[in-house]
This record gives structure tokens, sequence and C-alpha cells, in this order.
């Protein structure tokens, strides 16, 4: 198989693609409107962009109906709970302020998606109001929307996303603490130990 060569010249992109339609280019709004808002008030997963000088980071936040509040027309916000703690996308934002937001919704075949500027606080008041039960988070992320817009399902659809023969047997793949343990040079007890370990955080420790 040929490679391209790094320094080929980049392809006419002008060229190659036809212009977005008018009502596509119209359709990218400066501040949420009500649809926007009511995609929000139903959504319980995005992707968030972020980087620096060092890198890119994509990570997925999810929470219940909601989670990411709408402050006003033009700033959201959410919480940041416990992963893995390296905390790529807030150190990301502490150098290079700008992010992009990926919403999925279950079910549908329609994305949306925001891109702003995002400042992370510790705001006691702001924090509180995006609590979950008896859990209030350290931070939360603030995102000025610079646009937002909706995006076809194709990929869904490609993906074959929601549908139920599209579901991975997990016996099918490495599990967590399989990974873990051969990465760590551990052995198959230890492994199995990591997967108990993982699917009671996974289920029971959400905002730990």
């Amino acid at each position: 198989m040929t490679q391209q060569c790094p320094s080929c010249p980049t392809p006419d992109l002008d060229r190659l693609y036809d212009p977005p339609l008018e009502h596509i280019q119209k359709s990218v709004m400066p501040e949420l409107i009500s649809f926007h808002r009511d995609y929000l008030a139903k959504a319980t997963f995005f992707c968030l962009a972020t980087g620096r000088h060092s890198g890119l980071d994509a990570s997925p936040r999810g929470g219940p109906a909601g989670f990411v509040r709408v402050l006003d027309a033009k700033t959201v916000a959410f919480a940041d709970w416990p992963g893995n703690n390296r905390i790529e996308s807030m150190r990301n934002l502490v150098e290079d302020d700008r992010l992009g937001m990926l919403f999925i919704f279950p079910g549908l075949d329609v994305f949306m998606r925001i891109n702003g500027r995002g400042r992370i606080t510790d705001d006691a008041d702001l924090c509180a109001s995006l609590a979950e039960g008896k859990k209030t988070p350290k931070t939360a992320i603030v995102v000025s929307v610079i646009e937002v817009l909706f995006h076809c399902g194709k990929a869904v659809n490609r993906a074959k996303l929601w549908a139920p023969e599209s579901r991975i047997d997990r016996r099918t793949l490495p599990t967590p603490g399989q990974m873990l343990a051969a990465m760590n040079q551990q052995d198959a007890a230890t492994a199995d130990a990591m997967d108990v370990f993982y699917d009671d955080a996974m289920r029971n420790d959400l905002y730990g």
C-alpha cells in the first residue's frame, strides 16, 4: 500500500467539495435559541474537545438530562466530576480556552455542536447548583458560546449506533482489568480483581 508523503501538497478542498447550502450556513447561530435549549434539557452525553501546545484531548461527559445548564443565551455550564484524575481538559483550558462540545442524543439521528471558550471556576453557588444528589463538584466549566449548530446524523446511521444488533459482546474483547494487568505485567488473578473493582466503580461511584 502506498503511503502519502508528508510533504505532498494538501488537496484543493474547495474543488473536491461543494459549498454548504445556504440554509445550512444560516443555521449556525451565535447564541442559543429555543431549539437549542430544548435539546440541552434532554442532553445526557457529550464529548468535550480541548487542546494546548502539548496536544489535544477529547473527553466524554455524561449526566442526567439537563446536566449542562443554560445560564443565558450565550453561556452554559457543567460540573466536572471525577474520572481518571488526568484532568487533561482543564489543564488544556488553562492554557487555551477554546473548546468544542459534541452532543449525542440516544435514539435520535441528530447531533448538536457548541463551539466556544471555557473557563474553570470553583464558585460555591454555581457548583452547588450543579450538585447531583448529595455530591457537589469541586469545579465547574463555564462556556461562552461562539457558535451553535445542529449536525446531521448520517454517522449514527452508518454506524447503526442505536440498532440492538450493533451491541458488542463483552466477551469478544479484552476487559479493562485484563488490559491494565497486561500493561503493568500483572497476573490473571490481578486482572480479575481489577475488573471487579472497575465494574463496581462504573456503577456505584459515579460522583465519588
